[in-house]
């Protein structure tokens, strides 16, 4: 599993916040030099953002694009103004909400769905034009079992909850999972 220290998983979440930080104040984000390393190799990445433990965002690329650190920048913009389930997050908010960044691993097709371990995967469903993916901390959250997380992974795709028994694509990763709350981070306001 991809690895990254504690100082590159601070500087990562550092670079999100302070990519929303630039762009609710309409300035273009400045992303600091970032010496080759992990943070440079293209990695899947989704940043979440929380406000007292809710979602207030999350959006991410499955497939690695650009450099890790880039990527953080645009999704966590992209999480905090262009989730469409939640308002744009406003400059005042800023300081109330939390950053988790989660690192993805290469995706890999599921042949038998017993090799889905919850609380290590997440899922990715594809059926027809229809995707639904869920986190792999989702499923612990909610305390689901591997059916209920295959079964919510549909109905986020805006498929029926049994719809992934019949000719549907499941893949699983794992993620690398950290936040501004395990590294008592502060807001920079």
């Amino acid at each position: 599993m991809f690895q990254l220290t504690e100082d590159d998983q601070q500087l990562l979440l550092q670079i999100a916040r302070n990519a929303v930080q630039s762009y609710l104040s309409s300035q273009t984000p400045r992303l600091p030099n970032v010496s080759p390393g992990a943070l440079n190799e293209p990695h899947g990445v989704f940043v979440s953002i929380h406000e007292r433990e809710q979602l207030r965002g999350c959006i991410g690329n499955v497939h690695a694009a650009s450099p890790l650190y880039r990527s953080a920048a645009e999704c966590a913009i992209a999480a905090a103004v262009g989730d469409p389930r939640f308002m744009p997050l406003t400059k005042a908010e800023l300081a109330s909400v939390e950053f988790e960044i989660s690192v993805l691993s290469p995706m890999e097709r599921v042949q038998d769905i017993r090799e889905i371990e919850v609380g290590k995967h997440g899922l990715l469903i594809s059926k027809r034009n229809a995707r639904g993916l869920l986190l792999p901390q989702v499923a612990t959250a909610y305390g689901w079992d591997r059916e209920r997380f295959l079964q919510e992974t549909c109905k986020k795709a805006g498929l029926k909850p049994d719809d992934w028994k019949d000719d549907a694509t499941i893949h699983h990763f794992s993620a690398l999972v950290f936040g501004e709350r395990q590294f008592r981070l502060s807001p920079t306001t």
